[in-house]
């Protein structure tokens, strides 16, 4: 058994990594602790804010004593609105706290990136501008390309996780480029899991997702390979040599 240990920021889509769970078989378990989101968590200042370490720590003996092997800062906002240097040393707190391999949704996203072999992409999210623009800029200095951010203008007023299939596969169409070779929908508020087949036929190109990337990243950190084409090209892949 593969134990794998998610700090989760509040409430919103976290139902789809039992999803997620069912779908990478047996020996896999996705734990998850919550966290205090605060107020107005799609903001820049308030997503820097629940990724304080006194927030992200405080459930780690938790999934410790669950006997998970690798924890993920299941927060995209929560990890790049602190910029390159800052998410790095929230993973590197993250991991002396809990004393195993740790990281975060949104080097998830750059290691996924580079897994899917794309050096050009897109991305479509929810984040108001100035949110949006600081997840490119997070790309950005991953080494990825960023040719196009669809952003979401002010924060919707019935949040994201509450949206239907066909709201999620408009973000992505809207965000896609010809030249994107993957598309990027980082909130980790949105449910994704159930139409990433759907998803990825619509674009005839890889889209990479917070929940899918979160966990995808956790078995990185454990060096576990899944085949799962339910979960989209990332759970298909041979790994892609970077030269």
């Amino acid at each position: 058994m593969t134990a794998l240990g998610l700090v989760h920021p509040g409430h919103g889509a976290e139902d789809d990594y039992p999803r997620i769970e069912q779908l990478l078989g047996s020996d896999i378990r996705v734990d998850l602790v919550h966290t205090d989101l605060g107020e107005e968590p799609r903001r820049a200042e308030a997503l820097r804010a629940a990724g304080l370490a006194e927030r992200l720590t405080a459930g780690v003996e938790e999934l410790r004593l669950a006997g998970a092997e690798a924890v993920v800062w299941a927060s995209a906002g929560g990890s790049f609105s602190h910029g390159w240097e800052g998410a790095q040393q929230q993973v590197r707190d993250l991991a002396r706290a809990a004393g195993m391999p740790a990281s975060s949704t949104s080097f998830g996203f750059v290691h996924a990136v580079r897994e899917v072999g794309a050096r050009r992409v897109a991305v479509g999210t929810a984040y108001p501008p100035r949110v949006a623009e600081l997840f490119a800029d997070f790309l950005r200095a991953g080494g990825v390309e960023v040719v196009a951010v669809r952003d979401g203008g002010d924060p919707p007023a019935d949040g994201v996780a509450g949206w239907g299939e066909e709201r999620v596969l408009a973000l992505a169409r809207d965000a896609d480029r010809p030249e994107a070779e993957a598309v990027l929908l980082p909130d980790t508020a949105l449910h994704t899991v159930s139409c990433l087949p759907e998803l990825e036929k619509e674009l005839g190109k890889p889209v990479l997702t917070a929940a899918q990337v979160t966990v995808w990243e956790a078995l990185r950190l454990v060096d576990r390979r899944v085949h799962a084409p339910r979960l989209g090209t990332l759970f298909t892949r041979e790994p892609v040599v970077q030269v």
